[in-house]
């Protein structure tokens, strides 16, 4: 039995047949988890002989019809894909960098019966227990905003890398174990947040330029591998 067909027997004994009479004329479970099957395969990066990087993140865009008929078993939807994605993922030795989650919207542009699917390779963040400033810690001068997740930064700075040693723990396979270091330099009442490259192998990018090191302000993006880090200045 293929995964596509443990998929739907899963389902079908979980919800007890609910999803046939809800999508007979609608968009099919197993139709999405097809498609979220082909952009695994379709957006596979090899990163070594034996693994290949694809997305872990995934939005389903449904038209208002088949989205409200959803509403009921989205989390057991949701759940099922999860896990049908890390099945298939594991039998193409295929790599994920953080938490697979499968999500859905409602678009008005879309039919009953039409489906979109988008994907995002969207790297697990690590904060390391010894670096873990609290928001409200008066220390704070600014944020670094990754995949959603918000930390502080407090003097001296924080490392972000690859390694386990790093004040903030990214795993990107585009990133080295020690990437860049965000170095916070004070004069007063005054701070300034400086990006710096540690070495690595495929460099850093801050606001759109290669650079060993610049300084970076509110709204400043750092490019590391495949992950953007955006910046914000404590006001």
């Amino acid at each position: 039995m293929g995964v596509l067909q443990r998929f739907e027997r899963r389902l079908e004994g979980l919800v007890q047949g609910a999803f046939t009479k809800a999508f007979r004329s609608e968009v099919q479970p197993v139709e999405i988890a097809a498609a979220i099957q082909r952009e695994l395969d379709n957006n596979a990066q090899i990163v070594t002989r034996q693994r290949s990087l694809v997305p872990n993140t995934f939005i389903i865009e449904l038209g208002p019809n088949d989205h409200d008929r959803l509403g009921p078993y989205t989390a057991t939807l949701s759940t099922e894909l999860v896990d049908m994605a890390k099945e298939h993922a594991d039998l193409q030795h295929y790599a994920f960098t953080g938490p697979v989650s499968v999500n859905f919207e409602r678009h008005e542009d879309l039919r009953t019966g039409d489906f979109r699917v988008r994907s995002q390779v969207r790297a697990g963040v690590d904060r390391a227990p010894e670096y873990a400033p609290q928001q409200a810690d008066p220390r704070t001068v600014g944020y670094l905003v990754i995949n959603g997740t918000q930390h502080p930064v407090v003097p001296p700075g924080a490392v972000l890398g690859r390694g386990s040693e790093c004040d903030i723990r990214i795993d990107d396979p585009g990133i080295s174990r020690r990437h860049v270091e965000i170095r916070v330099y004070q004069s007063g009442q005054d701070s300034q947040l400086v990006a710096v490259d540690l070495g690595s192998t495929n460099g850093t990018v801050i606001d759109g330029v290669r650079v060993p090191q610049a300084p970076v302000t509110d709204g400043s993006t750092i490019m590391l591998g495949s992950t953007v880090v955006h910046v914000h200045r404590r006001r």
